[in-house]
């Protein structure tokens, strides 16, 4: 492992992914040379082994996420209050909120992993945080589960797939465009 960063060494594995996607995706992954037995499993009773660099490096991220995830569920909350919806009708702010989010990931993710040089904290921040705070598979499913009590259930399946597709399409439409940002792409 790295001294630098021990991170990146232990994901390394993980293909097309920057460093803070693989730092991000190899928090939970198993140990490659044992560094990471916490106490119980290495006998001793006392310490765990793992390094504070380590974990101070997680708690950063996590707090990086909570930080995100504290601007992503107001902004979703504040907009939900502008448009309001009948029950049995299109849930169009949830739509909205979903397709958008769709869209502003796609870009990002695209500009993180393809564009900017690695950073450890705008993947966690932004797309873990603030959009998986701002948009919301719950609420969304649990509209469409209304729609159906209500006996609206074109409106329901209607919801469904355009959110499906919409959703798709405005990921999709986020990835071509943060690949045609200005500026050299980063050579992995």
């Amino acid at each position: 492992m790295s001294e630098d960063n021990p991170l990146v060494d232990a994901t390394a594995s993980v293909p097309h992914a920057d460093r803070s996607d693989r730092a991000v995706q190899g928090m939970n992954a198993a140990p490659e040379n044992g560094d990471d037995i916490d106490a119980a499993q290495s006998g001793s009773a006392a310490f765990s082994a793992r390094p504070r660099r380590r974990h101070g490096e997680r708690v950063r991220r996590l707090a990086a996420i909570g930080a995100g995830g504290a601007l992503g569920a107001p902004a979703r909350y504040e907009l939900s209050l502008l448009v309001h919806t009948r029950p049995g009708t299109f849930p169009w702010t949830t739509f909205w909120i979903n397709v958008s989010g769709s869209f502003v990931l796609g870009v990002l993710l695209t500009l993180v992993s393809e564009r900017w040089p690695p950073t450890r904290f705008v993947r966690p921040f932004a797309a873990i945080g603030f959009l998986g705070a701002y948009t919301t598979w719950s609420t969304f499913m649990v509209e469409a589960n209304l729609l159906i009590k209500a006996g609206a259930v074109a409106v329901a399946v209607t919801y469904v797939v355009a959110s499906l597709l919409v959703g798709f399409g405005a990921v999709s439409f986020g990835v071509v465009l943060g690949r045609a940002w200005p500026g050299s792409e980063r050579r992995m």
